[in-house]
């Protein structure tokens, strides 16, 4: 499964992308994560199913100081074939 994610509030300048990056890795996960210029955090990540559900807990509400106001997700049809899980660029 992959899935595209992204989360609202006060998720840059804590750390929050390599948090995502550490809880991908904990659960076997490959993709990106990224900052937006609105302030948000988005990218997709892929993996089993089971994992993917952990790890979207986990980015919801294991960083101490996120403060979450909004979590998206969907699935998304296309695989890839990437073999980590990256911090890109901010878009």
């Amino acid at each position: 499964m992959r899935i595209f994610f992204k989360i609202s509030g006060v998720v840059q300048g804590i750390g929050y992308r390599w948090f995502v990056r550490d809880a991908a890795a904990g659960h076997s996960l490959t993709g990106l994560v990224r900052n937006r210029r609105d302030g948000s955090v988005e990218g997709e990540a892929q993996g089993e199913d089971k994992a993917i559900d952990a790890f979207i807990l986990k980015i919801k509400t294991g960083h101490p100081w996120a403060e979450i106001s909004g979590a998206r997700t969907r699935e998304i049809e296309e695989i890839k074939g990437e073999k980590d899980f990256i911090i890109t660029p901010t878009e």
